[in-house]
């Protein structure tokens, strides 16, 4: 991790830091650092907050075990506000909530299911269906999201909802083992999604 001390707008002592859950976008919590608390938290790679109450450094989990892992450290505009993308260890909040707003910090389900097929993968259950297509190797997953595909456009001429929002889960399903046997992840695809929209929104801006 880079520390970008000569970039941060120290001369009011204390700046603003809006913590973000890496994963889920989720904002957790703000807080406040001064120099010798964002040297820290960059040292540590946990974040440390300058705490106006106590009036010192401040890790965050302190008591609670309840650190939050630093992943990606931006600094706005005017170089005096931090947004910091971190791994929570465990709820924010003193209350026991997930953020100090009272939300739940839930990954979105896709994402979970990409971790759990890593999971099945990496630890090699022997009894998962994903670990053993995954053996099979690339041409069998592939030949299988084949015929899902095939089995969800088949489906996709009839009138059965149901039977379609299933045929479509199997090919999304499958589609996400191929894409962990390639090594690539489902965060990438999105963000040529997102990449293509910006491109096209521009288009639009220009044409108007």
């Amino acid at each position: 991790m880079k520390y970008i001390k000569k970039k941060i707008n120290f001369k009011k002592g204390l700046i603003p830091v809006i913590v973000q859950d890496s994963k889920t976008s989720k904002v957790l919590m703000l807080g406040y650092m001064n120099q010798e608390s964002y040297k820290k938290s960059i040292e540590e790679k946990k974040v440390i907050f300058y705490s106006r109450s106590k009036k010192r450094l401040w890790k965050k989990g302190e008591i609670s075990h309840n650190y939050l892992l630093i992943k990606d450290i931006l600094i706005d505009c005017d170089k005096d506000t931090l947004l910091i993308k971190a791994n929570p260890t465990g709820p924010i909040c003193h209350n026991g909530s997930d953020t100090c707003w009272k939300e739940i910090n839930k990954m979105n389900f896709l994402f979970h299911l990409e971790n759990i097929i890593s999971n099945r993968i990496n630890k090699k259950y022997k009894n998962s269906y994903i670990f053993q297509l995954f053996q099979k190797g690339i041409n069998k997953i592939s030949q299988k999201l084949g015929e899902e595909a095939i089995e969800m456009i088949i489906e996709s001429k009839d009138n059965d909802k149901h039977f379609f929002l299933n045929e479509s889960a199997d090919l999304l399903f499958h589609y996400l083992i191929l894409l962990h046997k390639k090594g690539i992840s489902i965060q990438e695809i999105i963000n040529i999604l997102e990449e293509r929209h910006l491109k096209n929104e521009k288009k639009e801006l220009i044409n108007i």
